[in-house]
């Protein structure tokens, strides 16, 4: 690609910090880097029309952890590196919610919920027993008393079946990610920050005052800085950084008459999810059915995974409603052994800012602000 003199000077001279990926990550990163030093150029790259990852493709879950999966991360890790997470995601959704407001990303906390069916009755049963525990721990980090609880009687109400119980998480919440994307860029632009689509970065090189982006382009970009925020698809510039793609799968009823949902939940582990969409259902996951298929930073769909989603709204989730199926997408996720971000410095001029975990919604703002903070001490 060929760019005038005008071009090269207006957008390509003195960029302080190249931010690669225009995800909730990297727009935060910028946010954070013009209203600490708003004299800096900031220049945001992204491959793709949109972003690439899951920003804009995830089901918009504003959570931190159903009971379950609490669980499960406490018999991995020690209570204080759980909790601590689970204060971060929290603050990150605080964080979002303040940076945009709720009205602008469509914000309603009508509560989540976790489904377990008959089959699963001893893991529904250690997770009641854990709840005063759980709620004790969730008091300290949210303030509010008594999150989880039972909520076996919206069963019918919902009109599940083959669900044996339900416990409630009343700080839970959704968003409309798109609109968060949109408000988040319109944001930084305003600020000064330039964002560009459709430059794919192919390698970052590190020299004495900073580094040179190579773009598939051919276009030789220059910056004091980098900070790579493209999560899933970060071993494609950093092989070196232990994150794992993964790839969710995604669909969207067309409107339901009379829809009974209204909430997020999640069943089996977390590895299934959905939620309301206005009177939609949006529901997405099953990559647990073939781990290392969804491996992958290819995006499309899989029979197996599309098959599995149809049937479990057909017998669990919408048993005496007739759906049709809108629309069907995926996303990129990056994920690791560990379930702690990579924040970090790469080399003496490159920083990374990935591994949300598949929980970007609620820790993306955080983890923005703090890989911007690495990339303001260095400059």
């Amino acid at each position: 690609m060929q760019l005038s003199y005008w071009e090269k000077d207006t957008y390509f001279s003195n960029i302080d910090v190249l931010i690669i990926g225009s995800g909730i990550v990297g727009l935060n990163a910028a946010l954070h880097l013009k209203t600490q030093q708003p004299k800096l150029k900031v220049v945001v790259l992204e491959r793709g029309l949109l972003p690439t990852g899951a920003s804009s493709k995830n089901a918009g879950f504003a959570c931190f952890g159903s009971p379950s999966e609490l669980l499960d991360d406490l018999s991995r890790h020690t209570e204080e590196e759980v909790f601590a997470l689970v204060e971060r995601r929290w603050k990150g959704l605080q964080r979002l919610r303040q940076n945009l407001g709720d009205a602008t990303i469509d914000y309603h906390r009508w509560g989540g919920y976790e489904l377990f069916e008959q089959s699963q009755e001893p893991l529904y049963e250690e997770c009641l027993d854990r709840l005063p525990y759980l709620n004790r721990q969730l008091q300290q980090v949210t303030g509010e008393q008594e999150v989880f609880r039972q909520a076996d009687h919206k069963i019918s109400q919902f009109g599940f079946r083959n669900v044996a119980h339900l416990l409630e998480s009343t700080a839970e919440g959704q968003i409309d990610t798109g609109k968060m994307i949109l408000a988040l860029t319109q944001k930084v632009q305003s600020l000064g920050v330039l964002v560009l689509n459709g430059l794919e970065v192919l390698e970052l090189q590190e020299e004495d005052k900073g580094i040179t982006a190579a773009t598939a382009q051919g276009i030789a970009i220059h910056a004091r800085a980098a900070l790579v925020a493209t999560n899933g698809f970060a071993q494609q510039l950093l092989p070196q950084v232990q994150v794992i793609p993964a790839r969710a799968q995604v669909l969207i009823t067309e409107p339901i008459p009379n829809l009974k949902l209204k909430g997020t939940f999640h069943f089996d582990h977390g590895y299934y999810y959905f939620r309301n969409i206005g009177n939609r259902i949006l529901f997405g996951g099953g990559r647990n059915l073939d781990f290392k298929t969804e491996e992958t930073t290819a995006l499309g769909l899989t029979e197996l995974v599309q098959h599995r989603l149809e049937q479990l709204l057909r017998e669990v989730i919408l048993p005496d409603t007739p759906f049709e199926v809108a629309h069907r997408w995926s996303g990129i996720m990056g994920v690791g052994t560990a379930k702690t971000t990579i924040v970090q410095p790469v080399s003496e001029h490159v920083f990374c800012a990935v591994r949300m975990g598949g929980m970007g919604v609620a820790i993306g703002s955080l983890v923005g602000e703090e890989g911007a903070d690495l990339v303001l001490k260095a400059l």
